[in-house]
């Protein structure tokens, strides 16, 4: 292991000799490449013709473990590495487990940048952070010189933590060792995956649950969580990949950069959609002694758009072909 210090800078390779695009022969590290963004990112990097993109299952390599992580990085030898892992849910979810959501989020971002530095081949990293670290009462649209403005949200700083901490551990490796070490901060991703969530997780997994299962039993209505007043922006898992490909390929800044759709519905509006897409024909209940959350989060993503970013998934266009995808599917984890 080097020792602490200015050596410790020449185990970064980051000589700046090619393009991410123009380099799709080099191994490129995917964690996560079987989550919902992973797995975009995955098909994405194969449609423009990368040849070595490497993942690995939590059974294969449990990014929580320093020692695995270490052993992994030293064997591959990673050009490129995109960190999409790590332990995801709704406010809910995290609620009832924040300390697994604090510990295995951090461990896994620790791990995977102590180890892609001290490997000594990685050029670049990007790390995927969230909307949920900004303040409540962040202004609107949010913009990236938010963060740290103020605390996240009640309930969603178990998630939200572990994310700022990534932000700026990019940050201190970039000022510090020059690791060109790069952050998206995406928000409210959808898409397809599996297994498929459960009803405590994201606001659309959770709403297709129910309508689905509705319409299959014939129950006369549904019950939805909060008062639907939430102003809510969803961006498609399909463009946030091209996002994230054109940050490895165009960005080397500190900052993290916002990835958001720009396009607002309240989760009444989405409600409907959603069971317009299912099919569901009974009528919607709105329980509102469930807590609403933060009441409006639409990221300023100038910044993206500047790089020539433009989102193509429309959402009621992605709600029709994630319901499909997972009827059509073998996503055992989504039949009713």
């Amino acid at each position: 292991m080097p020792s602490h210090g200015a050596p410790q800078h020449a185990a970064i390779a980051n000589d700046g000799s090619s393009s991410f695009l123009a380099d799709k022969s080099a191994k490129v590290f995917l964690a996560g490449h079987k989550g919902m963004l992973g797995s975009a990112v995955h098909r994405r990097l194969t449609a423009l013709g990368f040849t070595n993109v490497v993942g690995r299952t939590r059974a294969e390599l449990d990014l929580t473990c320093e020692a695995a992580v270490r052993k992994f990085f030293d064997a591959e030898r990673p050009r490129y590495v995109i960190l999409a892992a790590g332990k995801v849910g709704g406010l809910h979810a995290s609620s009832a487990a924040p300390v697994d959501f604090m510990t295995e989020n951090l461990r896994i971002t620790t791990n995977v940048l102590a180890a892609a530095r001290l490997c000594g081949t990685v050029r670049k990293l990007l790390f995927l952070a969230t909307s949920a670290v900004y303040p409540v009462d962040a202004p609107q649209p949010i913009p990236e010189s938010a963060l740290l403005a103020g605390p996240p949200a009640p309930g969603n700083e178990w998630y939200a933590i572990p994310k700022i901490v990534g932000i700026k551990m990019c940050q201190a490796y970039r000022a510090e060792l020059g690791m060109d070490a790069i952050v998206a901060a995406p928000n409210n991703l959808y898409g397809p995956r599996e297994p498929f969530p459960s009803e405590s997780s994201h606001v659309i997994p959770a709403l297709i649950r129910r309508f689905h299962r509705a319409k299959a039993a014939g129950a006369p209505e549904v019950a939805v969580w909060g008062s639907g007043l939430q102003l809510r922006e969803f961006t498609h898992a399909d463009d946030a990949a091209d996002a994230i490909v054109l940050l490895m390929d165009r960005y080397s800044g500190a900052e993290h950069v916002n990835v958001g759709s720009g396009r607002e519905v309240t989760v009444r509006e989405l409600a409907e959609m959603v069971r317009e897409v299912v099919g569901y024909e009974g009528r919607v209940v709105w329980d509102t002694s469930w807590p609403d959350g933060v009441m409006r989060r639409l990221l300023d993503s100038s910044k993206m758009r500047a790089m020539g970013w433009e989102p193509k998934v429309e959402l009621r266009d992605g709600l029709k072909k994630l319901y499909e995808y997972l009827r059509g599917s073998v996503v055992t984890s989504f039949k009713a």
